[in-house]
């Protein structure tokens, strides 16, 4: 991805809007009495697009953000959506997306790790809270709720930053010379 400063505004734009989203839409919203979280949804599709170092400092960025305005410890979800992005960048700079499938797959699985992250990040801080299997559900549910929506998060952002990405083929045509008498 290059980033100039016209798209530099578009991923901040990006990530403000997201964040905003989030806590003031889609953490209101349940769904068999889970909310979805698009956060590593976007961290990852960002990750996708403009490999580790775009993934990695979207992530560390989105996640200081939501610790600022939910006045938690900082670096909990910096930590845990830096780590999304990077891994979302490196398979972005190791492996081509041949399908429309493998980037929904990708941010279900990296959800469902990312939770798993949260999970231990608040073991590690020692938040005494009784754990049951409904914590497992939500995280399962969670990462389905990313694998749906993926697809709309994925490709409205490659659209938005379709000018900046450098695998993206231009779209051009030529006409075919015609040959006379043919």
């Amino acid at each position: 991805m290059i980033v100039t400063p016209q798209i530099f505004i578009r991923l901040a734009a990006i990530g403000i809007v997201a964040v905003l989203l989030q806590l003031g839409f889609f953490s209101r919203v349940e769904l068999l009495h889970t909310s979805a979280d698009i956060l590593p949804v976007v961290v990852v599709s960002l990750g996708l697009l403009g490999g580790a170092m775009t993934g990695a400092v979207a992530g560390f960025s989105i996640g200081l953000l939501v610790d600022c305005l939910l006045v938690l410890p900082l670096g909990r979800a910096s930590l845990v959506l830096l780590g999304v992005g990077y891994l979302a960048g490196l398979f972005r700079e190791r492996f081509d997306i041949h399908s429309a499938l493998v980037p929904p797959l990708i941010c279900m699985a990296l959800t469902l790790l990312g939770q798993l992250g949260y999970a231990a990040v608040q073991v590690m801080l020692g938040v005494d809270a009784p754990v049951s299997v409904l914590v497992v559900r939500d995280m399962v549910l969670k990462s389905v709720f990313a694998f749906f929506l993926a697809w709309p998060i994925y490709f409205g952002l490659r659209r938005v930053l379709r000018p900046a990405l450098v695998d993206e083929p231009k779209v051009t045509r030529r006409r075919q010379p015609t040959v006379l008498g043919a």
